[in-house]
């Protein structure tokens, strides 16, 4: 279960992520962002892409895969707790030089260095996801937060299959 947020409840700063399955070891890597660049990432940079929920992280995955994708390959949903939430930068949309960042589409050149520049300066970067308007994703270098954050959980992933449906 997502841990309920003070005062509701005890729980900390917690993310989600989904990956393949074959990955699951190698989920705070951020090799696959290195290679490909992200959303708020240059090629070279490694980053952990992460979601404060756990449905905004199967959303993102989606809008990449399809829930096809997401009902076919074998996943993994793993949970992180950051260890000092003063080591997190909050980028609220005012924050975002150019309001066409936040919607979906491919991302261009000063996005991907204004995300660079904000993983320079702090281990962890809260910002608005562009998948789900109202959530929120957390990304982070491995090699800058290294220590700062501790893998909570990592159980298997089952898509609900009325998700993906047979055809007619």
């Amino acid at each position: 279960m997502t841990p309920l947020p003070p005062p509701l409840g005890s729980g900390g700063l917690v993310a989600w992520r989904l990956d393949l399955t074959k990955f699951k070891r190698t989920w705070d890597s951020g090799k696959g962002a290195r290679l490909s660049g992200g959303r708020w990432n240059n090629k070279g940079t490694p980053v952990v892409y992460c979601s404060l929920d756990p449905a905004t992280a199967i959303l993102e995955v989606a809008a990449h895969v399809g829930f096809s994708g997401l009902d076919t390959a074998p996943r993994v949903l793993t949970s992180l707790a950051i260890t000092d939430i003063a080591r997190v930068k909050v980028v609220l949309p005012a924050d975002v030089p150019n309001p066409h960042w936040l919607l979906p589409g491919t991302p261009g050149a000063g996005q991907k260095d204004f995300g660079d520049s904000l993983l320079a300066s702090h281990a962890f970067v809260v910002i608005p996801s562009t998948i789900s308007a109202r959530s929120w994703n957390l990304i982070f270098n491995p090699s800058t937060a290294r220590g700062q954050y501790k893998r909570r959980s990592q159980e298997p992933f089952a898509l609900d299959t009325r998700l993906h449906p047979p055809g007619p």
